[in-house]
């Protein structure tokens, strides 16, 4: 079942034509998205009693965020080895977690004012919990996800890598740092959920491109890991990691310019396009990322000072 917000209402799709939930329910479900993944397991078993459904192509309709308002959004940072390789650091043995603020989630075919000229793109597979998950095993973890989605987890360098306080969440937490889109895809619609295609074009030039099933923790592992210590809730997202192909891992360092287009894509699920433009805050960015205080990735340091330490563990 492909599932999206069209002008801030829910909306499923049906033969690739588009059907009003609240007016094809007859008000058994609210047009409101954020409300149906507390009555997930009702509305799922709603939707396979309408018509077949299928693929859906983007219209000209407005599309909201998947999953508006979230209570819990979870972000996991060296997910893939490529990227771990690029910033030098050896993947963890626990997923290195942390959150984007939920006031930065927002639909596609955005336009996304730069906090800074040190503004970073990542291509991620986000998952959208279905019901209330406690220490759930990562066998039966898909049992617990309502679908899959794009997200792109635009990164402010500067802010994350300061100094000594590494504000991950607060440097992925711009306004419009989270889109999300197009479609929420349930896990039934793939031949196979964790192996899917991903990749990143700026202005059409490929900058990223993996496959899922690449992931050093799968989105089950996940799934189990988190909520060994904490529940997760109906309508949470889990930002999965970004491949690699990284702007500020790059020689030389590249980030986010006013005037470009992000394509970020998932087999399966769709296009996510997000443009960019200046601050209105006027921002200049601040320090640059490759100085030696400045650490370049999640839990590394910047590529000036990395060769030294390549050998150690964190």
């Amino acid at each position: 079942m492909y599932v999206a917000n069209v002008e801030g209402r829910l909306t499923t799709f049906s033969n690739g034509g588009p059907v009003d939930v609240a007016h094809a329910s007859g008000g058994r479900f609210e047009s409101d998205i954020q409300r149906v993944y507390d009555r997930w397991d009702d509305f799922l078993a709603w939707g396979h009693t309408i018509n077949a459904f299928g693929k859906c192509a983007h219209g000209p309709t407005k599309l909201g965020a998947l999953v508006p308002q979230p209570r819990q959004v979870f972000a996991v940072g060296l997910n893939y080895s490529g990227h771990a390789n690029e910033t030098g650091l050896a993947p963890t043995q626990t997923p290195t977690t942390f959150t984007k603020f939920p006031s930065c989630i927002v639909g596609p075919d955005i336009v996304v004012e730069l906090a800074s000229d040190t503004t970073d793109w990542e291509v991620e597979l986000v998952a959208v919990v279905a019901r209330r998950a406690h220490r759930v095993r990562a066998a039966d973890a898909w049992g617990y996800v309502a679908g899959l989605t794009i997200g792109q987890d635009i990164s402010e360098r500067t802010l994350q890598f300061a100094d000594s306080t590494r504000q991950f969440s607060l440097g992925k937490s711009y306004p419009g740092y989270g889109p999300l889109g197009p479609f929420l895809v349930t896990p039934d619609e793939f031949p196979d959920p964790d192996d899917l295609a991903i990749t990143c074009t700026i202005d059409g030039e490929l900058v990223q491109a993996a496959r899922t099933s690449e992931m050093i923790f799968s989105v089950g592992a996940l799934i189990e890991r988190l909520s060994a210590v904490c529940p997760l809730l109906p309508g949470d997202l889990i930002f999965t990691g970004t491949p690699a192909g990284v702007g500020f891992a790059q020689s030389p360092q590249r980030f986010l310019k006013p005037g470009q287009e992000i394509v970020s894509e998932i087999e399966g699920i769709g296009r996510l396009v997000t443009r960019t433009t200046h601050s209105a805050a006027g921002g200049d960015g601040g320090r640059a990322i490759g100085s030696p205080s400045a650490p370049a990735a999640e839990g590394t340091l910047a590529p000036t000072a990395r060769k030294e330490r390549r050998g150690r563990r964190h």
